[in-house]
């Protein structure tokens, strides 16, 4: 009568982790098409305008998304260690801080204000930027699954009872 409850199978996810590798993977190509686009034989100007830093930091920001995803995918539903989400919240908060110190002169806290210059990509951003980069790196480390919690035993099915009535 009743359906028995069943597990969602670590091959349920398998997408969710290939559309996050996919997302990282799209994001890590447009990250180095902005930071470096030599690798890619385009022309690399001198200095790093406003437009090719906030490309790189989108692309930085689906790096991010993508390895959350699939990283996310790696646990049982449900069933994620307080290591895991503080993880989660770590990588998220490196982007976070890796974005404000790309952004430091678009938004006014870098050495140059941008209404006396042009957008100045300096030693303290790249710096910033970097910091940004190992929180991130420390954070998905946190949310990797070293080792699985012992998933609870299945429920012995419901034994059909018959009622007979006279």
């Amino acid at each position: 009568m009743t359906d028995p409850i069943t597990r969602p199978q670590l091959e349920k996810r398998k997408p969710r982790r290939r559309f996050g590798v996919g997302i990282g993977a799209f994001g890590l190509f447009i990250f180095l098409l902005a930071a470096e686009p030599g690798l890619f034989g385009l022309f690399r100007s001198e200095t790093i305008g406003s437009v090719q830093i906030t490309i790189f930091t989108f692309g930085l920001g689906l790096l991010v998304l993508g390895g959350s995803l699939a990283l996310g995918a790696l646990w049982p539903a449900g069933v994620r260690t307080i290591t895991a989400d503080l993880g989660l919240r770590i990588a998220w908060t490196g982007y976070v801080i890796a974005l404000a110190s790309a952004m430091a002169d678009v938004i006014g806290l870098g050495t140059r204000p941008l209404v006396s210059s042009v957008p100045f990509f300096g030693y303290w951003q790249e710096r910033g930027v970097l910091v940004g980069e190992v929180v991130i790196i420390l954070g998905f480390l946190m949310m990797i699954p070293y080792k699985l919690p012992a998933a609870p035993p299945d429920p012995a099915p419901a034994e059909k009872v018959e009622v007979v009535t006279d």
